[in-house]
């Protein structure tokens, strides 16, 4: 009779801790990012148009910059120049900065041919089912979307579409955070 009891109890206690463990509800914010300024970034692995893998979490030690981007988005292809311009050939020589184009969903080719429209030489990577933007904002929010990561990993800023004002405060950040 006390082995009943003891597994009736223990039951009942596995049961009440499945009742009470629910997924965690994240709410976006206004612009649809699920991450906030302080959070670790989330980690992922993503392959580049080169063929190289790349795991957020090996770049700890650099500052990281991700522009979240795709062929079809207008205000992307508007931003790159900008980024290209301003970012990537000011610090691509330095070995404490990195910067990756996330390519929401398009295929190999398609990114490849981007890259060429748009002359970025920064590296571009894939994500299929945009499973990687996914971790950072809500699956079908809009892009452009730049993040920027601390030598900690860490998120310092977020940005969302583009102007001119939020992007040179992207790139004073930059420069703050390499010096």
């Amino acid at each position: 009779m006390k082995k009943w009891i003891m597994m009736a109890a223990l039951f009942g206690c596995l049961f009440a801790g499945v009742s009470t463990v629910q997924a965690q509800e994240v709410t976006p914010d206004e612009v649809g990012y699920i991450v906030k300024v302080g959070d670790e970034a989330p980690d992922f692995e993503m392959t580049l148009t080169d063929g190289q893998k790349v795991k957020l979490s090996s770049l700890r030690g650099k500052v990281v910059m991700l522009q979240f981007t795709a062929s079809w988005c207008g205000v992307c292809r508007k931003e790159m120049p900008f980024i290209e311009k301003d970012i990537w050939q000011k610090h691509k020589d330095n070995t404490s900065f990195a910067l990756y184009g996330v390519d929401r969903d398009e295929p190999l080719e398609k990114v490849k041919a981007f890259a060429k429209q748009t002359k970025v030489t920064y590296p571009l990577g894939l994500d299929p089912g945009a499973d990687i933007f996914a971790k950072y904002a809500v699956r079908n929010a809009g892009i452009t979307r730049n993040v920027l990561i601390d030598k900690t990993g860490k998120i310092v800023m977020m940005t969302r579409l583009y102007n001119e004002e939020e992007f040179s405060a992207l790139c004073k950040k930059i420069d703050e955070l390499l010096k």
